[in-house]
């Protein structure tokens, strides 16, 4: 079974984020009226960003893409961090700038997206050549900080209104539960990634494995939510 996980795990990842990727353009009807349209776009966004990530399977044995073998662009790091450690932090802080009502968390969460976006910019270009050779510590747990800001306000908010009464039916609230806690999973991982870079197998094996728990958490409720949950004005 580990080995069938091991073997299949971009297969079983593409299946659960296609889902609910799917699942969001067949109900955006429902949705279209809401911030939640927002979230679908953003879902489709995802599904097309890791496709692009796998052009890297075509680089080599005179794979589609193996003009890039030898270059810097041989290895998807660079295009993982910038479509989905950069975009998707920025992504939440604009989505929670929209469903939040409580001003000075709207301002906050701005004001900390604006820093980031500049931060990630500048520690990019002072370290350029390790862009495209290894992931960045720094902007992962930057991002992480804003994703929990970003929960957090938003449940804070719900147990003071009365959203508590129908936080069930909230497509938001499972937005930020499944966020929360895939990037509660993932965020200590970046600590342990020298690992990686040391090609040690059982932790590239664990780390694949914990991955793919965390996504097909993560995506599942995302389907689930939309199907599920009640369109709201927020």
């Amino acid at each position: 079974m580990e080995e069938f996980l091991f073997e299949h795990r971009t297969e079983i990842t593409r299946v659960v984020e296609f889902m609910a990727a799917i699942t969001g353009i067949v109900l955006f009807k429902k949705y279209k009226h809401t911030n939640a349209k927002y979230f679908i776009f953003f879902l489709i966004y995802l599904s097309l960003g890791d496709f692009g990530n796998t052009y890297t399977k075509y680089v080599k044995n005179d794979g589609f893409f193996n003009f890039l073998e030898g270059t810097v662009f041989e290895k998807n790091y660079w295009w993982s961090t910038l479509f989905w450690k950069i975009g998707a932090i920025l992504f939440f802080a604009y989505y929670y700038n929209k469903i939040l009502s409580n001003k000075k968390f709207k301002i906050i969460i701005k004001f900390i997206g604006f820093i980031f976006f500049v931060f990630s910019f500048v520690y990019i270009l002072l370290n350029w050549d390790e862009y495209f050779i290894r992931y960045f510590p720094a902007i992962s747990i930057f991002g992480a900080f804003i994703i929990f800001m970003c929960t957090v306000f938003y449940f804070i908010e719900v147990l003071q209104s009365n959203k508590i009464l129908i936080f069930y039916k909230s497509l938001n609230f499972y937005i930020s539960f499944a966020i929360f806690i895939w990037w509660l999973i993932i965020t200590p991982i970046v600590f342990f990634d020298i690992y990686l870079l040391n090609r040690d197998i059982n932790y590239i094996q664990l780390r694949y494995f914990i991955y793919l728990l965390a996504n097909i958490i993560m995506y599942s409720t995302f389907t689930f939510a939309l199907i599920w949950c009640r369109p709201q004005n927020d």
